[in-house]
């Protein structure tokens, strides 16, 4: 990880107001963050973002050792959750001020449901919406307090590491790449255009 990091600013907790809903994305409520990760975890709605450079390297992180699921896994360049209140593009840009230190334009490219379980320590079920952008490293000022570390990886390299069962990277990281790498290739080649 280049030396950059900005300043650890906490900027998550598990007092969030997260948005519940139903299969088809529409609004249910309103929980906690804690509430809709817990046991077997609530539908909620999130957003993962893919930043590539102009070489066409993905931008990953490793999730600090301080998050209660998939701590020090890698994941993708971005990932949280829209909170009450707030429409999609206010939560991206948010977070990814609060996250990485940036401004870059999202295109969305799709979004999916998907449920998976960490230990015993909860659960992960999210409607999730994926975007992607572009991003330079000179623009980064990761935040030290969400990341444990950061890079850009080529992806190739990254089919590689999805093909290593033994390599930490975090389920949504996992369904979203092979999406993205798959189904959604074209479009996500039109948006980085």
């Amino acid at each position: 990880m280049p030396d950059r990091a900005g300043p650890a600013r906490i900027v998550s907790s598990d007092a969030e107001a997260l948005i519940r809903v139903d299969e088809n994305d529409n609004q249910l409520g309103i929980l906690s963050k804690r509430e809709c990760h817990d046991g077997d975890g609530v539908l909620h709605r999130a957003f993962s973002l893919f930043l590539f450079d102009q070489k066409g390297r993905l931008l990953m992180q490793q999730r600090s050792a301080e998050k209660r699921l998939w701590p020090l896994y890698w994941a993708n360049s971005c990932c949280s959750h829209p909170r009450a209140g707030e429409t999609m593009a206010e939560a991206t840009e948010r977070r990814l001020l609060d996250e990485l230190g940036v401004r870059t334009p999202l295109h969305f490219i799709y979004k999916f449901r998907y449920q998976a379980g960490y230990e015993d320590l909860g659960s992960e079920h999210e409607l999730c919406w994926v975007y992607v952008g572009r991003v330079e490293e000179f623009q980064l000022s990761p935040n030290p307090s969400e990341l444990a570390a950061w890079r850009f990886v080529e992806p190739d390299d990254v089919d590689r590491l999805m093909n290593d069962p033994n390599k930490l990277l975090s389920p949504w990281f996992r369904m979203e790449w092979e999406a993205l790498r798959g189904k959604y290739q074209a479009a996500v080649a039109e948006a980085l255009s």
